[in-house]
């Protein structure tokens, strides 16, 4: 068994954060992480999808070469080689983050972490456990897209971000439900790279967080490049076939309309990864299933602290760093 003074379960922005300055400060320190260090923001999140928009964004250009005055022939897009240059920088940044453990001597443990008490947690890896134990016990698991209850995604017809973010082939009609950060990036990625775009959004505006006026003109700028922008509606039923995705929508007039798809991506918020860490056992306290903490990032279990999208909103990467921060310096 192997004992530290702090463990984080999690390695994304608030888990690698957390590790790293808990190092700085001269303790023995610890992280696991079930799949990639750097979690969903570096390796399938906000910076692999900047990456897409990027490459959108500069054959648009070369689309309008001519309005600054410069000639482009032949444009095309190869899909598979915008997806490749994605994930190479997903990949060195994730490198960046193994380096990072090393240079401030940071014990990584690879596998499926589950708390056992609340200073004491095992790790499953290939069949193998092992138990690890420390003064505190940091939970930074991030959260995952979440499903359509009638329209689970399959990966084939039916998408979440990290099926649109390597796409098999490239959407001729895409349907986007949710016109939240995520929606509005994968259809603006998708539109720019010649698939027809269509966003559902129940509310009466899209990016429904952000301010009246920033709904505004980012809806006449989507539209005005070809995007078709529902407002105040919502998806009755969505069935994937062997071709497409048949949908009906309802409008903000209260009428539905059936239409046909290649591809559904599904951007409605996320769930957080709290299942099978332990949490009910030691009496955690959770909220709408995202854990409670104070504002020093402790959770009502002494020695356990939480950060990140495991916490409350808002779900972005500069908040879960500062409380990777806090809840490392915090006693």
């Amino acid at each position: 068994m192997s004992s530290y003074d702090v463990i984080v379960l999690g390695s994304g922005p608030g888990g690698y954060v957390a590790a790293i300055r808990a190092a700085q400060l001269g303790l023995k320190t610890a992280i696991v992480e079930r799949e990639n260090l750097g979690g969903i923001c570096l390796n399938w999140g906000c910076i692999p999808t900047k990456a897409l928009l990027r490459s959108a964004e500069i054959y648009h250009y070369m689309q309008h070469a001519g309005a600054y005055g410069l000639k482009a022939a032949e444009i095309s897009a190869d899909i598979d080689a915008v997806v490749k240059r994605s994930r190479g920088v997903a990949k060195q940044l994730n490198q960046g983050v193994t380096h990072l453990m090393k240079k401030n001597k940071i014990t990584v443990h690879m596998g499926e972490g589950k708390l056992l008490a609340a200073n004491k947690l095992c790790v499953t890896k290939d069949g193998k456990t092992e138990d690890l134990t420390a003064k505190h016990i940091i939970l930074a698991t991030g959260a995952r897209a979440r499903d359509l209850p009638f329209a689970p995604a399959d990966g084939k017809r039916i998408w979440t971000y990290r099926h649109a973010m390597v796409p098999a082939e490239m959407p001729k009609k895409l349907l986007v439900i949710g016109s939240g950060a995520i929606g509005i990036e994968f259809a603006s990625f998708y539109n720019d790279m010649g698939a027809d775009v269509t966003v559902v959004e129940m509310m009466d505006r899209i990016v429904p967080v952000e301010d009246a006026e920033v709904s505004d003109f980012l809806e006449k700028a989507l539209v005005k490049q070809g995007m078709t922008i529902m407002t105040g509606a919502g998806v009755e039923s969505l069935k994937a076939t062997a071709t497409g995705v048949a949908a009906a929508i309802k409008g903000k007039d209260g009428k539905v309309v059936a239409g046909d798809y290649s591809h559904c991506i599904v951007a409605i918020g996320i769930v957080p990864n709290t299942e099978n860490l332990g949490l009910e056992a030691l009496g955690v306290t959770t909220e709408r299933g995202h854990v409670k903490t104070d504002p020093m990032c402790r959770t009502n279990v002494a020695g356990l602290w939480g950060g990140g999208d495991i916490t409350a909103p808002p779900w972005v990467f500069p908040k879960a760093s500062h409380e990777g921060g806090i809840s490392a310096e915090s006693r």
